[in-house]
């Protein structure tokens, strides 16, 4: 697979990776906490020959300068203005994990910004800081830090605690060198930024078509509360991958693609 070219925006804010011809419809791939945008170059190649696949490097990571302040809100006052630099009219918005809360948070700010968007294991919420599930997600990944471990002596563990059944052993390389790259402080502040979303209450306002994507092994995004999520949003879809954990794009990409395929082909040739 051919790598793209590292591209960056016109205000030296965001660096992404793009694959295809720029008067297509326009798709936005938005990784986790633990991701890049290189994470995404299988994606890339797979829809680039009828898409303007784009995936950006979050704010903080690889070649993206960082917030001076991470909040969910924030990360989707970026995303908007990474949008606009890049001059995309009414894109398809991919977004896992972390990327999927963004996404909610920017169809809140501008509900008629995307023409659709894919939320990829994700949830509308965490939940409050003082949660016990909540407070042992936290301790759980960021007390090895406390004690003295980096993100390149974690991510083989962080990594196969994330995934499912038989995932691809090429994805699963390019997973581990993503987490390894994480700057700590990002990762730190990502977390941190968790605590306290919650966009259940929006749900029914989300206007645009989506697609709901879940992994039968994903511990943090568990398929059922996507499939009861899927039903709170007036014109979405679910769709659940067999032995999947919580990387399904680097896990199965096939499995993957066919999923994402199916449904950008149904919506790039309305509005917009």
């Amino acid at each position: 697979m051919s790598q793209p070219a590292p591209m960056i925006t016109k205000d030296g804010r965001f660096a992404y990776e793009a694959a295809g011809d720029p008067g297509a419809v326009p798709v936005i791939f938005l990784h986790g906490i633990g991701g890049a945008a290189r994470a995404w170059r299988r994606q890339l190649a797979t829809f680039g020959n009828r898409f303007l696949a784009i995936a950006w490097d979050m704010p903080g990571y690889g070649g993206s300068a960082p917030l001076g302040g991470v909040s969910i809100s924030a990360l989707a006052d970026a995303l908007q203005q990474f949008i606009t630099q890049i001059d995309a009219t009414n894109p398809i918005l991919v977004g896992h994990s972390i990327g999927g809360m963004i996404v909610q948070k920017l169809l809140v700010q501008s509900p008629k910004l995307a023409r659709a968007v894919v939320l990829a294991q994700t949830s509308p919420a965490f939940g409050k800081a003082d949660g016990d599930w909540q407070k042992s997600f936290i301790a759980a990944r960021l007390g090895p830090l406390d004690r003295g471990e980096t993100m390149k002596s974690l991510a083989p563990s962080l990594v196969k605690e994330l995934v499912g059944d038989e995932p691809d052993p090429k994805g699963m390389e390019l997973a581990r060198e993503c987490m390894a790259s994480v700057p700590e402080a990002s990762y730190r502040a990502m977390m941190l930024a968790l605590i306290g979303f919650d966009q259940r209450s929006t749900l029914k306002d989300i206007s645009v078509p989506t697609l709901l994507l879940s992994g039968s092994r994903d511990n943090n995004a568990p398929a059922p509360m996507m499939a009861k999520t899927a039903t709170y949003i007036p014109s979405a879809e679910h769709v659940e991958l067999a032995g999947v954990g919580h990387l399904a794009n680097l896990e199965r990409p096939n499995a993957f693609d066919e999923a994402l395929g199916r449904f950008l082909d149904s919506v790039a040739t309305k509005r917009g």
